[in-house]
């Protein structure tokens, strides 16, 4: 749209206008959800348990960053400075393409058409490569509590058809299935908590890890890295506009609701760590132990019983993250499919549930095709039958998240040259400069992201997986970009359209009646 365009012709079409246009469903079903029930969905996806048994005890033990509790607390600020920029275009752009919409409508459609690649491709790969830890886990608890051998592909399968099975059922009802997960999730959580604050280690209630002086060593750039991964999901919020109440109000909530609840509970619980082991002794003790450090810290304070529902939720938390990452891509490959990106069966929605039913069924092809592929190099090369697991699972992880930190970045410059074409820079001023100071962070991460990608990853130095992995980003970016150019040269009413999600619809309807305006494309529609 143009700068000075107006939405009211928008609200002169009904929804069930849009939905039934062309006979096709062309939009998500509004009213689904609240604030509550978005901001389940998008919490679930970080998998807060995951992010304790496995994220902090790597960061202590591996990186020696004793101060982690101190850098969630330093990348919630960042974080809260790009919701700043990012929840005030989310009350002007409801879209379920968020980020590459985002993109779109502030530095143009071809490169919104990259975005889009790139939005794909690294959710693709986050929800994937949780399957691969699911599967080693599930088998586990399996051969521990009911000597059942089983091979950990089987597990991730059944995980991938059940997922796959409520991917097209209705929204509302996906939140209720992560918001009774999370909710008991967290409340072991936090039980644990209060357990370590009222039965210190040796030294006592100690605040040593939000000393500045403990951020400090070579690992602290690589823990930026899997730090800001644990956020990963509150930028969500926006992909659900569509299907909000009130998402010029729940979407902006959540977003802040979402970055300081994760904020405040990755520090809580971090620094529970280090008081339950004291400061001195968390490093040595998470370099023994690695994820097993948590449910032994439980063991002692709370008993077996706790410790064996504990290793449960850690499961259902990567099923709910499963979840709420499948239905965040399937979102995505709608929002595409109806702005051409796509083909058009993807820009359909299930008129049962309405849920993006062609977007949900890619999802869990590749999900099948990808558990299938490893499953194959099962036990190679080393002969290790978790190398595969372990590779599935962290080498899709990082890649995904260096997507999102990207994503993040990009969107910041959106949000500054959205408002600045507008002319708006003014009255959004101080937003513009929370947008800019968050978009410096986040490149400054990307970057350091790639440069200890054979860290991130487990890989030697000199190895060829550490191009090769964030290159399949890479790929995804040039490509978009590519794709972008040729819809422009070729299809310039589709490229027109890149980001104007439900917006297009209208416009085409009122092309149908007049001659397109001066700077405008075809159907009317203006290019950015």
């Amino acid at each position: 749209m143009s700068p000075g365009s107006s939405s009211t012709s928008v609200t002169s079409t009904s929804t069930s206008e849009i939905n039934t246009y062309k006979g096709q469903e062309r939009a998500l079903r509004a009213d689904r959800l609240g604030t509550a029930g978005l901001l389940l969905s998008v919490l679930a996806a970080s998998a807060p348990l995951m992010v304790v048994a496995g994220v902090m005890p790597t960061v202590f033990g591996v990186m020696g960053i004793v101060g982690q509790p101190l850098l969630y607390v330093i990348l919630g600020i960042v974080l809260m400075l790009f919701s700043v920029g990012y929840a005030e275009m989310s009350r002007h752009v409801h879209n379920a393409g968020a980020f590459y919409a985002y993109i779109a409508r502030g530095l143009g459609p071809t490169a919104g058409a990259g975005a889009s690649l790139v939005a794909l491709v690294a959710y693709s790969a986050m929800q994937v490569g949780i399957y691969g830890i699911l599967g080693f886990e599930i088998a586990g608890l399996l051969a521990t509590y009911l000597e059942l051998t089983v091979a950990w592909w089987i597990p991730a399968l059944l995980a991938a058809a059940v997922v796959a099975a409520l991917g097209w059922l209705k929204i509302d009802l996906n939140a209720r299935v992560l918001g009774v997960l999370l909710v008991v999730e967290c409340s072991l959580v936090v039980i644990f908590d209060i357990a370590a604050i009222a039965e210190p280690g040796r030294e006592g209630l100690s605040f040593a890890a939000f000393n500045p002086d403990t951020l400090t060593g070579a690992g602290l750039g690589t823990a930026l890295c899997f730090c800001i991964a644990a956020f990963v999901g509150f930028e969500q919020s926006p992909v659900y506009a569509e299907e909000t109440s009130r998402p010029q109000v729940v979407v902006s909530r959540v977003l802040f609701l979402a970055v300081g609840g994760a904020a405040l509970f990755l520090a809580l619980s971090a620094w529970a760590l280090t008081v339950a082991t004291g400061p001195g002794a968390i490093a040595g003790e998470a370099a023994e132990q690695g994820p097993g450090l948590l449910f032994s810290l439980t063991e002692t304070r709370l008993g077996g019983t706790f410790t064996d529902v504990l290793h449960v939720l850690f499961v259902t938390g990567m099923f709910a993250a499963l979840l709420s990452f499948h239905n965040v891509v399937a979102r995505y490959a709608f929002a595409m499919g109806r702005e051409g990106l796509l083909p058009a069966a993807f820009g359909r929605t299930n008129k049962a549930s309405g849920a993006p039913a062609t977007g949900s069924l890619l999802q869990s092809a590749v999900s099948v095709l990808v558990i299938v592929a490893f499953a194959a190099t099962d036990g190679m090369p080393a002969g290790d039958p978790t190398t595969p697991v372990l590779r599935l699972f962290t080498w899709m992880g990082n890649v995904g998240a260096l997507g999102v930190i990207l994503l993040m970045a990009a969107a910041s410059c959106a949000v500054i040259a959205f408002f600045w074409r507008r002319g708006a820079a003014g009255a959004q001023a101080w937003r513009l400069v929370a947008s800019a100071l968050a978009g410096i962070a986040l490149v400054a991460i990307a970057v350091y992201t790639v440069k200890d990608f054979d860290v991130l990853i487990g890989a030697g130095p000199g190895s060829s997986l550490s191009w090769i992995l964030p290159g399949i980003i890479g790929l995804a970016l040039v490509g978009g970009l590519l794709y972008g150019a040729v819809l422009r040269s070729t299809r310039p009413e589709v490229h027109a359209r890149i980001g104007l999600g439900n917006e297009a619809f209208q416009l085409e309807r009122a092309a149908g009646s007049q001659d397109p305006g001066p700077g405008r494309g075809p159907a009317g529609m203006t290019e950015v």
